[in-house]
């Protein structure tokens, strides 16, 4: 039987885990669904590509992951066959046949990230691993001006935290929007990559300018390049990895 490449669409609240990629002595989102795999279609090693990796504390809305597998489970059936096997904080929500050549990570052109930041002097239970709790008051029009200087092809570098091999740190940001809905302030930025720690650079750039410690603009702190102008690292459980889109010729077989 000929083996199939599958991808898969996941959801996860990422609380529990290291984050994506497995670790030996931690749970990852990656090990999890490789776990599922085995059991699912009873193959020893089945090497599951995600998109990119979320670290400790990140959610997913869409998360794509790839693995070539040869089974007769129908592919539509495949969401329900591992949701069967997976913990209750992570979801398959979709799975797709693509062309051989469909890599999650290599393959994608774009991808959608949301940050979520909740200004209030009192905690809520309910928010506490989803939003960026910040006990300021923020100037949420200066941040909606400011926001703005994201958009085009800049160099990243100044956004970008230590412990990255990335060779170019150029990257495009097609939208960049920051808007209230109800408690939260919430920033979504789609660009065509990441660096390591970017977006939560961004959310800890755009609250460091919305409380007035930042008082530059924030095109100048790009144009420097300078880590220490741009503003602190937000932490991980206000971040959300929206979706990945990909070229449909790949996804169409």
């Amino acid at each position: 039987m000929a083996e199939k490449n599958i991808m898969l669409v996941v959801a996860y609240e990422g609380t529990r885990y290291c984050g994506w990629q497995k670790q030996p002595d931690s749970p990852g989102i990656q090990g999890e669904l490789e776990y599922a795999c085995t059991q699912a279609f009873n193959k020893k090693n089945i090497n599951i590509t995600g998109s990119g990796r979320t670290d400790a504390g990140v959610h997913a809305l869409g998360q794509v992951a790839n693995f070539t597998v040869d089974t007769t489970i129908p592919v539509d059936k495949i969401p329900e066959v591992l949701n069967n096997r997976l913990p209750k904080d992570i979801a398959v929500l979709r799975a797709q046949e693509v062309k051989s050549e469909f890599h999650a990570r290599h393959s994608a052109h774009k991808k959608t990230y949301r940050y979520q930041i909740y200004p209030s002097r009192i905690r809520s239970p309910f928010l506490k691993d989803f939003a960026y709790q910040v006990k300021y008051d923020l100037d949420l029009d200066r941040m909606k001006e400011e926001i703005i200087h994201l958009l085009g092809q800049h160099d990243f570098k100044g956004f970008m935290s230590s412990g990255s091999d990335i060779k170019s740190t150029v990257r495009t940001i097609y939208r960049a929007d920051i808007y209230k809905r109800g408690d939260l302030i919430v920033i979504e930025v789609e660009g065509n990559g990441f660096l390591y720690n970017m977006v939560r650079i961004i959310a800890g750039t755009m609250v460091d300018i919305g409380r007035g410690k930042i008082t530059e603009s924030l095109r100048d702190i790009i144009g420097s390049g300078v880590r220490a102008r741009a503003g602190h690292t937000a932490p991980p459980q206000g971040l959300f990895l929206v979706g990945v889109d990909y070229p449909e010729d790949l996804k169409n077989i």
